[in-house]
């Protein structure tokens, strides 16, 4: 007699579990994600509470890794470790002291005529536009207007970050940082990186290194290409405006170098700006012809210069940029708009070499498609 045996079982029996179907793998795909927005949420809320100590550390790395090949070139001639820090750190001094000295010198004189022209500029493109059919009313055409002239032509546009005494005293405290880790930086940089290296091992350990490398030469390459990105559009853009006899023409050269190292939006807001003096000064066909100057300068630099500067593998698609751009400037203003893409540029490029040295992570890696 058999004694409740059922023979239909061939073989061992599965247990489903609960996270092994469809839905279960979703839900655990969310938690991770929730997992991984939490981190990053307080990863940003710790940088944003220490701006005062987070930005001027990615400075100093900045320009730790833009001067880098300065530092090695008087390394490899024997040159002491210190001395050459000292040297490096007194021409970035003088380098940026003599920019900013420029910079107050074109400007500050002429910014209340600049303005105004701007302004009177905006005025007829806005009268202008009333003969044009399907445009805005008054109204909203003089609030998007307002809006535009509050961040191009007042005085926050270029002095807002250290209004105040709190301010100020935090960017003199910024700076002092900025300059002391920047000189350990250029001096002993190869040795903090082998000590924070110490934890790693192995593949980890591997990537570890690529990553750094990675990071160093990104940041030294954009930085270095952008700077003369920014001048070619300066002096080309400059050249032009002193052909066309616009009035401001040494200014505007100035901010166009300046606003450069905002990609896209500053290119935008430089061509705006000259194209509005050159309407109220000369005329509307020499601010088309401005309009155009500033046109064939870009092309030249998007086309020709920055592939050849910075690389095309440096090269960022746009929506990214301008992605980072919004990210950077909701989280830190305009100093958050500068450091943005350099940023995006250093995990972008840590992305192409998590694999091997010229192997992507697996999710970055471009499908093979069939040859038909």
């Amino acid at each position: 007699m058999e004694l409740g045996i059922d023979r239909r079982s061939t073989g061992p029996r599965t247990v489903r579990s609960a996270w092994s179907d469809g839905f279960g793998l979703l839900a655990t795909r969310s938690l991770q994600i929730i997992v991984v927005v939490i981190l990053a949420g307080g990863i940003i809320w710790g940088m944003r509470a220490l701006t005062t100590v987070v930005i001027p550390i990615l400075l100093a790395l900045i320009f730790a890794s833009t001067f880098a090949p300065v530092t090695g070139w008087l390394r490899r001639r024997n040159v002491p470790s210190a001395l050459s820090a000292v040297i490096v750190l007194l021409g970035i001094v003088v380098l940026l002291s003599a920019i900013g000295w420029l910079i107050v010198w074109a400007v500050r004189d002429q910014w209340d005529d600049l303005s105004s022209q701007a302004e009177d500029g905006f005025a007829q493109v806005v009268e202008w536009s009333r003969t044009l059919p399907f445009m805005p009313d008054d109204s909203q055409l003089h609030e998007w207007g307002d809006q535009a002239l509050d961040f191009i032509t007042s005085a926050q546009f270029g002095s807002g970050a250290l209004a105040g005494v709190g301010a100020l005293t935090s960017f003199i405290t910024g700076f002092v940082l900025m300059v002391v880790v920047l000189f350990f930086f250029l001096k002993d940089g190869p040795a903090i990186w082998r000590f924070l290296l110490r934890p790693f091992q192995g593949e980890g350990l591997r990537r570890a290194e690529r990553a750094g490398a990675k990071t160093v030469s990104t940041l030294g390459s954009y930085v270095r290409g952008t700077a003369g990105v920014a001048a070619v559009d300066a002096i080309g853009i400059g050249i032009g405006l002193v052909i066309l006899q616009v009035p401001l023409a040494l200014p505007l050269a100035v901010l166009v170098f300046v606003l450069a190292f905002i990609p896209i939006v500053g290119a935008t807001v430089a061509g705006i700006l000259a194209a509005l003096v050159a309407l109220v000064s000369n005329g509307l066909v020499n601010a088309l012809i401005v309009v155009g100057v500033v046109i064939l300068v870009n092309q030249l630099e998007g086309n020709f210069l920055q592939p050849v500067l910075m690389g095309r593998a440096l090269k960022l698609h746009s929506l990214v940029i301008l992605l980072a751009l919004t990210v950077g400037t909701v989280l830190s203003g305009i100093l958050g708009a500068v450091l943005a893409v350099p940023l995006a540029a250093v995990a972008w490029g840590i992305v192409k070499v998590w694999d091997g040295a010229d192997t992507p992570a697996k999710w970055a890696r471009p499908h093979r498609t069939a040859d038909f």
